[in-house]
């Protein structure tokens, strides 16, 4: 597992260094477009409410908000309101488009969906390397990545591919890609209760003491549920879990 799991990493790094060095062109406040890809990249960008602390020299952080399959990259306001209030610059990011291939669904899905999480790690990279000269006074170097169930395993392999570039990374139930074992990687990772995820993807009790990672139920909440259209219980827990995790990182 774990080397077939490094071979498509190498792999997966060799494509994404033939795309990531392209011009882009902002087609307008809410669109990015990579011109080497021909592919229009919608975008919602919310700058902290400490914004006017955040300076060259002293940069702010800044958090990409991965979609789940199949729902808006705006239907996650609640964590994009919690990463503002701790002087977050939040990029929620459009993965799919209407040209893009369906998700693949059949196994193994690290084989089968890696080219969909492929084309989110590449787009993301893209757009690390074109906002950090836009909002130099925010931190590229070490991200955090934010994602629900496939935008989950994106910022997963993300995390895996670029490790010295990620700090951070908060799941809502991502099911597919293995959590990274990283020990310069906090990891917070909400569980629904209604699906398993696949083996490997979670730590084990022994993986989880050499890692910061931390892996959390929550009792009746579905996968599904888990973005702004939820029940107010369920986006009022993940808010307070998000937040108590973020607040835990400055001790």
């Amino acid at each position: 597992m774990q080397k077939t799991l490094k071979k498509l990493f190498i792999l997966s790094a060799l494509a994404l260094s033939t795309l990531v060095m392209s011009t882009a062109s902002y087609a307008n406040e809410n669109v990015i477009t990579d011109k080497s890809r021909n592919r229009d990249i919608p975008i919602n960008i919310t700058l902290p409410a400490n914004n006017a602390k955040c300076t060259v020299q002293a940069k702010c952080p800044v958090a990409f908000i991965n979609a789940g399959y199949g729902i808006s990259h705006n239907e996650y306001t609640f964590v994009s309101n919690v990463f503002n209030q701790h002087g977050y610059l939040t990029i929620a990011v459009a993965h799919e488009l209407k040209s893009d291939p369906y998700l693949n669904r059949e196994q193994p899905y690290l084989t089968t969906r890696m080219e969909n999480w492929h084309r989110g790690v590449v787009t993301l990279k893209f757009l690390v390397n074109e906002l950090s000269s836009k909002y130099p006074a925010y931190d590229f170097t070490k991200l955090t990545l934010f994602g629900h169930s496939n935008g989950g395993d994106i910022s997963a392999l993300y995390g895996s591919i670029y490790p010295n570039e990620v700090s951070t990374i908060i799941t809502l139930d991502h099911r597919r890609m293995l959590i990274p074992r990283n020990k310069n990687i906090r990891v917070l990772t909400l569980r629904g209760s209604d699906y398993p995820a696949d083996a490997n993807v979670l730590l084990n009790d022994s993986e989880l003491d050499k890692f910061p990672v931390t892996q959390t139920l929550i009792e009746k909440s579905r996968h599904n549920d888990m973005y702004d259209g939820g029940p107010i219980w369920l986006v009022d827990r993940m808010s307070k879990e998000v937040e108590g995790f973020l607040d835990s990182n400055k001790l």
